[in-house]
């Protein structure tokens, strides 16, 4: 008697949990359907993704300077982190009236974090222990989650 409850229990999850056990035809084209928004960029959307993408690389760069300022002292290394903070803010900035600012910012700080830690990594020779790396990893799988899976990507 106390297994009928299990038992009902587990038929209504059935039908919840039937397109993660047995992958069929409506699972594959409710997938498909989710990834659409991918084969339908424009060339104006994909221009904003390649500021987004310049935005990023200023902001490593600027990043990747502030140690040969030494407090802002030298005057090349803090002209290169002036500019490449204004261009990056510029850049990131042309990329709002078509990607959402979350998404936006949330691209541009993971991927400016992973951006420096390898360029302090080559440059400067800081090592990063396991749990930074495991991080990190997890950053960018988190942008490529909502890269890929997401439709507030694209407005």
């Amino acid at each position: 008697m106390r297994l009928r409850p299990l038992l009902l229990l587990t038929l209504g999850m059935r039908d919840w949990l039937a397109p993660f056990l047995h992958p069929g035809p409506l699972f594959l084209k409710r997938s498909i359907k989710r990834m659409s928004h991918l084969t339908s960029i424009s060339p104006r959307s994909m221009g904003r993704w390649i500021y987004l993408g310049l935005a990023i690389v200023s902001e490593v760069t600027a990043t990747a300077s502030l140690k040969a300022t030494e407090g802002f002292t030298n005057l090349i290394p803090s002209v290169i982190v002036i500019i490449g903070y204004c261009s990056a803010f510029y850049f990131m900035s042309l990329t709002l009236d078509t990607i959402p600012v979350g998404v936006v910012y949330a691209i541009w700080s993971g991927a400016g974090i992973v951006g420096i830690a390898i360029v302090s990594y080559i440059l400067y020779g800081q090592r990063l222990d396991p749990g930074a790396i495991i991080g990190m990893s997890l950053i960018i799988a988190g942008i490529l989650v909502m890269r890929l899976f997401s439709d507030t990507s694209f407005e």
